[in-house]
């Protein structure tokens, strides 16, 4: 059967993801072999103290990517998408979406990047006895509780991204279990009952008398069949009105759960790195954490084994704006570069640098960063006086910097759990460029890091894979299902810490952290100006 009969029949999957700049969605055929994509840009936006898209721009968005996919479609195969095999949607992890009994939302979306949530993640920890993150959605909640916001009084739902955009495809109030994971805590596949009944009693302290079960949408499993999309769902997402409804939909799962699926990391003792706007460290756990450590987020695979997870608010955003930069420069100088071998070529001149950067050192923290402490977003780039400024070392700096904040936390899990790393598989568009990114990240790890040769497919295949797993799991596990149908032959890339990359990434590591307070001395300069500016 022809590509173009494999489009006009169905045996497709779709899959959606709505990351943090950009919307991604992947066709796939049966044996998962991505066969076209569309995209959608955008950014969000720092309002009334959260990072935020307003619904409107998620709305939008998300046509306008389909709707790429649909045009590029056409233009490679000559059909119109009117029926899908199977589909699923992802989104950036956790956060918060409240809503009323109508469904209406109370307040603008809160995304995983708000750490507005400091009082109540530290109050819940205590309370629950686990690490529950600032961006996790019971975070948010309880603050805005404690804040005696005026939504609270009319809430009647919370969701977070991917489980609202699953809700509006499909009708049903639910997100798959890593996703759920990031919500509340988890235990034997469901929210944990003991610590659903401690939470319960201390918001009856507040006055908050709302039924939890019915507040939280409900749990799936990897797998599970049931949604499809509706009629009005199809509408929604394609305003052409060509897609058929009827499409059976898997579970909804965030970023950090199509990244494992991605690198075929759902196995015990695997573990992956998934770098873009954030960038997160994923490790299956075998037996469970031995202490509480509040830079390790307990998590869960799609299927729901455990997950210890280290997660960086900042990465790629001042590494990209650093190439913008020099972007800027060539279209100034009359010779303006395509982006892709602007990269290219910045990244490989890296690879010149000494290893420690020649001491320049670099904070990418544009949004605060709980790892190190950085309370607010402040980028900084420092040198010493008596050392040349090269291209070389300051683009080496850059790909440290968007590094240094996991390593330390990678380093921290190691340190205090008897874990063993025997590699990670990386994925996103920071290792597109072969020996650069990888390179360093096996250096700073001080472990071996894989790439595949879909690295820069990401989470929207990796969801597109879930739907997939739904249509033809036929009762295998999640990972006997990638290992036999998706992974098995895929070529791949290791490369092995260097002793002299090793070295200088912790010489400079070293610096970095002695140097941590300049960062934060920078930070509330800047608010002090942004108040007197205000």
């Amino acid at each position: 059967m022809t590509t173009k009969e494999l489009i006009r029949s169905g045996a497709t999957c779709l899959g959606i993801e709505l990351g943090s700049t950009r919307i991604k969605a992947v066709l796939t055929d049966d044996h998962g072999t991505p066969l076209a994509s569309g995209s959608h840009p955008w950014e969000n936006r720092f309002e009334n103290g959260f990072w935020t898209y307003s619904l409107d721009e998620i709305h939008t968005g998300l046509r306008a990517c389909y709707t790429d996919l649909a045009k590029h479609v056409q233009e490679q195969y000559g059909v119109a998408m009117t029926k899908i095999g199977a589909m699923g949607v992802s989104a950036m992890m956790h956060g918060y979406l409240a809503f009323d009994r109508d469904h209406n939302l109370l307040t603008p979306f809160r995304t995983w990047r708000c750490t507005t949530t400091a009082c109540a993640a530290a109050e819940l920890t205590e309370l629950l006895e686990c690490n529950i993150p600032l961006r996790w959605s019971v975070a948010h909640l309880y603050q805005a509780i404690l804040d005696r916001e005026e939504h609270i009084s009319r809430l009647a739902y919370i969701n977070t991204l991917a489980g609202y955009i699953h809700f509006r495809l499909t009708g049903r109030f639910e997100v798959g279990i890593g996703e759920a994971s990031g919500m509340f805590p988890i235990s034997n596949g469901t929210y944990d009952a003991k610590k659903l009944a401690l939470f319960r009693s201390r918001l009856s302290e507040h006055g908050f008398t709302q039924d939890l079960s019915s507040l939280l949408p409900q749990v799936r499993n990897a797998g599970e069949s049931g949604a499809v999309l509706t009629e009005a769902g199809a509408a929604f997402l394609d305003e052409s009105g060509t897609l058929e409804c009827g499409i059976p939909v898997c579970p909804p799962e965030g970023d950090a759960g199509t990244g494992m699926v991605a690198t075929n990391s759902v196995r015990p003792k695997t573990g992956n790195i998934s770098a873009g706007t954030s960038i997160f460290a994923m490790l299956v756990l075998d037996q469970p954490l031995q202490r509480c450590d509040p830079d390790i987020d307990l998590v869960t695979t799609p299927d729901g084994a455990p997950v210890a997870m280290v997660h960086c608010n900042n990465c790629c955003g001042e590494l990209d704006a650093w190439v913008g930069l020099f972007g800027e420069f060539a279209a100034c100088s009359g010779n303006p570069m395509d982006p892709t071998a602007l990269y290219e070529l910045l990244y490989r001149n890296a690879l010149h640098s000494a290893p420690d950067c020649d001491g320049i050192i670099s904070y990418n923290y544009l949004a605060a960063e709980p790892i190190t402490g950085a309370q607010s977003g402040t980028s900084l780039l420092f040198r010493p006086g008596s050392t040349p400024l090269t291209l070389s070392s300051l683009m080496r700096a850059q790909l440290y910097s968007a590094f240094a904040a996991l390593v330390l936390g990678v380093r921290r899990l190691k340190e205090n759990e008897p874990i063993c790393i025997e590699q990670f598989t990386a994925h996103g568009g920071l290792f597109k460029i072969e020996g650069v990114a990888q390179q360093f990240l096996a250096d700073g790890l001080s472990v071996p890091i894989t790439v595949m040769q879909t690295a820069g497919e990401g989470g929207a295949w990796g969801m597109a894979l879930l739907a997939l797993y739904m249509k033809r799991g036929n009762g295998r596990t999640l990972a006997a299902f990638l290992e036999t149908e998706i992974f098995a032959g895929l070529s791949t890339s290791v490369l092995i810490p260097d002793p002299r990359g090793a070295a200088g990434f912790d010489a400079w590591l070293d610096t970095y952290k002695t140097a941590l307070p300049a960062q934060y001395a920078a930070a509330k300069a800047n608010e002090k100006e942004n108040a007197y500016a205000g």
